[in-house]
């Protein structure tokens, strides 16, 4: 078990969190946080001088298209192949607050 973390911390956070954590829960927690603050103590005693802060590890491209105006589909001519419309608009089943 970590000396960073107790149980007392873990059941408060669960407590935030509105969690019920049995004892055996506690302790499993507490361990595997205390793997994870261990782990991030190591990563922070690297040495990174001289190394560039990156946000991805493998260089990106943007890869979307360019946006280019083009002619649309005829609102009308789409409705009318629509199983139902109303307005102008596609006609839907409701499906919030009302039985069908």
């Amino acid at each position: 078990m970590s000396d960073r973390i107790s149980t007392d911390d873990v059941a408060h956070v669960a407590s935030l969190a509105r969690l019920a954590l049995t004892p055996a829960e506690l302790v499993r927690f507490t361990d595997q946080l205390g793997a994870i603050l261990d782990h991030a103590e190591d990563v922070a005693a690297l040495d990174l001088t001289g190394v560039d802060a990156m946000d991805h590890p493998v260089p990106l491209h943007n890869v979307v298209r360019a946006d280019v105006e083009r002619p649309t589909l005829d609102r009308d001519e789409v409705l009318a192949q629509a199983p139902a419309a109303e307005s102008g608009r596609f006609r839907v089943p409701r499906i919030l607050g009302e039985e069908p």
